[in-house]
């Protein structure tokens, strides 16, 4: 994560790279890209771009739909609320059974084809803002129908401040009102990165699959790569929902969500090289310098389990030439499972393969 200098409103502070702000052309709110849809910006593979993210937190008819009034209700004023936010609120539609994420794209990836993989890679994450929303809604999250616990769905205003240790941190009242606080470690990361599908409708937001969405995995830090599969030409990349922390699990609903100024490489593997690399990918594919994150996805916990075993073992087969059953035998004395989220319509779970494990054997 880059030195916080402050808020970065629209177009402030930019190097002269190629810059992509969160404005009413260049996202949608709730729906993701789809085949046929026009880019917003055109890149050849290897090419970098900064790129302004709004968090829908504060933005929803729920909060009012007046970022302004709703951060300005907790102190903060409003020069401190981001242009760009207020406009979205202010100029897009939002039909009440589409998603609540505001997604910047499509981005188009010159050469990508179906059957390639596209990678996106998150170089640097910067808030834009020095606070953010972790909220609570009836009927969603790990504990619905019995949290909230009261008739109005809770959206909990949370500072970030910069502690004696140096280091960025979220901070959480042990009551409500109260001056003893808990604090956390930041971690920045996009909840949304992935592919238009190749349907006729725009696929709404909430759910993750195959095109990638809303993967919601906390690992996806600066310098980690999601790896998707390409559906329609030029890939029509997308990304949103940024994040300022993550448990794993997300149990609540949302993390702590708010805006980021984020820097994002794409490169492109053609099918062979993906194939070598990986195998065949029947979803997403989660990468950093330490390990590969194979995933799940069902809407029934269990199933998105079994999904990202079998995906971890075909990975290992593909890429090291490990017979199935060992693999398997591999998998559970070596390597973590972990819940991604259990509140996007779909449970997510995603495996840790550490990479020193194999490094003899390449």
């Amino acid at each position: 994560m880059a030195d916080y200098q402050g808020i970065l409103q629209p177009g402030e502070n930019l190097d002269g790279s190629a810059y992509l702000p969160a404005d009413a052309s260049t996202v949608g709110w709730g729906r993701l890209p789809r085949r046929g849809d026009a880019p917003v910006v055109t890149l050849d593979p290897g090419d970098e771009i900064t790129i302004d993210t709004v968090s829908h937190e504060g933005l929803l008819p729920d909060q009012g739909q007046d970022p302004a009034a709703f951060f300005g209700a907790h102190g903060v004023p409003r020069e401190r609320v981001l242009d760009d936010a207020i406009a979205i609120a202010a100029t897009r539609t939002r039909r009440a059974e589409d998603g609540p994420h505001v997604v910047s794209g499509p981005i188009a990836v010159r050469g990508a084809r179906p059957g390639d993989l596209l990678a996106i890679t998150l170089l640097e994450a910067t808030p834009r803002v020095d606070y953010g929303v972790i909220s609570n809604r009836h009927g969603r999250g790990a504990l619905a129908g019995e949290m909230p616990a009261g008739p109005h769905d809770v959206s909990v205003f949370t500072p970030i401040s910069l502690e004696a240790d140096g280091e960025w941190r979220g901070r959480l009242p042990l009551t409500e009102g109260g001056e003893r606080a808990v604090s956390f470690p930041l971690a920045p990361f996009l909840g949304i990165m992935g592919v238009a599908t190749d349907t006729a409708e725009r696929a709404h937001s909430v759910p993750p699959g195959a095109h990638g969405g809303n993967v919601d995995i906390r690992h996806l830090t600066e310098g980690a790569t999601l790896y998707v599969p390409v559906q329609v030409p030029d890939a029509l990349a997308y990304v949103g929902d940024p994040h300022f922390a993550q448990g794993n699990g997300e149990v609540a609903l949302t993390a702590l969500e708010a805006s980021l100024r984020v820097r994002v490489r794409f490169d492109l593997l053609d099918a062979t090289d993906a194939a070598r690399e990986f195998g065949t990918l029947a979803g997403p594919l989660a990468a950093d310098a330490t390990h590969l994150m194979p995933t799940g996805i069902d809407a029934d916990l269990d199933e998105a389990m079994r999904a990202c075993v079998r995906q971890a073992i075909a990975l290992l087969g593909a890429r090291y030439g490990m017979a199935p059953h060992l693999a398997y035998a591999y998998l559970s004395a070596a390597t973590d499972f972990e819940i991604s989220q259990v509140v996007d319509l779909v449970s997510g779970v995603h495996a840790r393969i550490r990479r020193a494990d194999f490094e003899e054997v390449l």
